[in-house]
């Protein structure tokens, strides 16, 4: 089950995309050091089709992506989710997910995403952004996690 915590248009967790971020609680990973540690509670609603219609309806024209943030718990009903995005919204609207997870759980499938990032946050190694990061971001395409990871870097820009 998924409970929705809060939600966010964000433009940095997926390149080029203008994101429909949905913070997801009952995070099992449980990173030091995280920049959300409320998600670790069991808080919010529970975020079935009816609600994310609801949010994609209400923000179809300002956004070009949703992604789950978060969801380990129930990675199955993440899953479930992305691919019903995926028919219902056919190639309108990319899918992502944020997920704390070393390796992808082997019961999703990586159709029913445009984006996956693997890896929990280590605090003295940095997120995304940090070259020394032991978090990744795929791009899916054509059934295949491309590592797309850099494009978090900025050479010569302050992180």
């Amino acid at each position: 089950m998924l409970k929705l915590a809060s939600y966010d248009i964000v433009f940095q967790e997926i390149p080029d995309e203008i994101t429909l971020a949905l913070n997801l609680s009952n995070c099992c990973i449980r990173c030091k050091g995280c920049h959300s540690p409320h998600l670790m509670d069991d808080i919010g609603e529970l975020l079935d089709k009816p609600l994310l219609d609801s949010l994609i309806d209400g923000y179809r024209d300002e956004v070009s992506c949703i992604c789950f943030m978060g969801g380990d718990s129930s990675v199955r009903d993440v899953d479930t989710m992305a691919k019903y995005i995926h028919s219902k919204y056919e190639g309108g609207i990319k899918v992502g997910w944020y997920s704390g997870r070393e390796n992808l759980d082997e019961n999703i499938s990586i159709d029913n995403f445009d984006y996956i990032k693997l890896g929990p946050y280590i605090e003295r190694l940095g997120g995304l952004n940090s070259p020394d990061t032991n978090q990744r971001m795929y791009m899916v395409e054509k059934g295949n996690m491309v590592d797309i990871t850099y494009r978090f870097h900025r050479k010569g820009l302050p992180l």
